[in-house]
């Protein structure tokens, strides 16, 4: 649907991906993002190449390179003694059987990579949107300014607490799933002597797990450290933790562990909750994306790429579509498996992960180990495959 106009509610990843692939089909984007800077919040961030493949498409292929790390495998070990329990190729194969890298970035420079790629005339920083009126024909966001725009298409990418989701369907109700993580940036310079490979390396062990990779084009190591808790409410990205905290969640693990955390400035934890599929994401000329629809446990490292996979969709489905409800039903129909199915991984690794020591553990382990073959000699497991193999913009229905 060339020249058809868009609104996009939210400057993240999902929404900036979003604009690009929508430009590509022709339509007419703008963008607006509440914050007067976008800064995004967070550290490193998983792009495999399910979504690499896709920025490519958008000729994002220079840039993905200069900011992001690659990453040789991903590497499963054991909590106390760091023994290798499972390691899946990330590299030179896994790129050449996918057709696009796998990457570890830091959120804030994809996003410069991102919005970068949008005129900047496109987009609008410091408007808080709060109202949506569509009477049909036309669709209208407001914002906290006095100010409005009109488009054929509105699509809320604002994330977790979207206020688009909430005009539509009312508020949610999260889940909190039992588990907090804290999360902090080590300078590369101050780890040098662990010897530290470019690998994901994550450690699994009881009631908890360690993530660490390396991003800012190896100038650092992001940490990502899930802990079992009860009682914590508070949904937020950016309340500080000591150290202290973190080095007696920890204790017995590995020394690299405690390596680690002693390297980095600030940490900074939060509360994970889970959230059930959405019965749908659209009402009339208005859409949800990304987080807004399907926010997702981080135990499959798929958030941001999923984001970016529903951007694709979307705007093929609108490529074919006579009107716009038709393409956002079909994008509805072939994403939401997609995303279910993904949500459903990572809530099953959130238990997956944290086994303690004893018959299920060793079990699993063993699975892990298995998965290294003569007929799969890259190791990945069926989990990425379908992950990796998938092309967004290739509308497949369900069965």
């Amino acid at each position: 649907m060339s020249g058809l106009r868009v609104l996009i509610v939210g400057a993240g990843i999902g929404g900036c991906a979003a604009a690009l692939a929508l430009r590509r089909e022709g339509c007419i984007v703008d963008v607006f993002e509440q914050a007067v800077i976008k800064v995004e919040v967070g550290a490193g961030i998983q792009i495999s190449p399910n979504a690499s493949r896709l920025l490519y498409r958008y000729g994002l292929a220079k840039e993905l390179d200069a900011i992001g790390v690659k990453p040789a495998a991903a590497v499963l070990r054991r909590w106390q003694d760091g023994r290798e329990l499972s390691r899946e190729d990330f590299g030179v194969s896994a790129e050449t059987a996918y057709g696009a890298p796998y990457y570890h970035v830091h959120r804030a420079d994809l996003l410069a990579v991102l919005s970068g790629a949008i005129p900047a005339e496109r987009m609008h920083f410091g408007q808080r949107c709060v109202a949506i009126r569509d009477n049909g024909s036309v669709v209208r966001a407001e914002f906290e300014d006095g100010s409005f725009a009109e488009a054929d298409l509105l699509i809320g990418a604002d994330g977790i607490h979207s206020f688009v989701r909430t005009h539509l369907f009312g508020h949610e109700h999260p889940r909190f799933s039992g588990s907090i993580a804290f999360r902090g940036l080590a300078p590369a310079e101050r780890i040098a002597d662990l010897g530290i490979e470019v690998v994901s390396s994550n450690w699994l062990g009881p009631g908890g797990h360690f993530v660490h990779y390396f991003v800012g084009g190896g100038r650092y190591l992001n940490f990502v450290a899930v802990s079992e808790q009860s009682g914590w409410e508070r949904e937020s990205w950016t309340d500080r933790a000591d150290a202290s905290e973190a080095h007696a969640r920890y204790e017995g693990w590995h020394p690299q562990i405690h390596a680690i955390l002693d390297s980095v400035d600030d940490i900074f934890k939060w509360a994970l909750f889970d959230r059930e599929p959405l019965p749908c994401w659209s009402r009339g000329r208005v859409a949800l994306l990304g987080d807004a629809c399907h926010a997702m446990l981080p135990y499959m490292a798929q958030g941001a790429a999923q984001a970016i996979e529903d951007g694709a969709a979307l705007a093929v489905a609108l490529r074919g579509a006579r009107q716009v409800e038709e393409a956002l039903a079909l994008y509805e129909r072939v994403r939401k498996p997609r995303t279910t199915k993904v949500q459903m991984l990572a809530r099953r690794n959130s238990v997956r992960f944290h086994l303690p020591d004893g018959p299920a553990q060793q079990e699993r382990d063993a699975a892990l180990a298995a998965m290294r073959s003569s007929q799969n000699p890259s190791g990945l497991s069926q989990d990425r495959m379908m992950l990796f193999g998938h092309d967004a913009e290739v509308l497949q229905l369900p069965a």
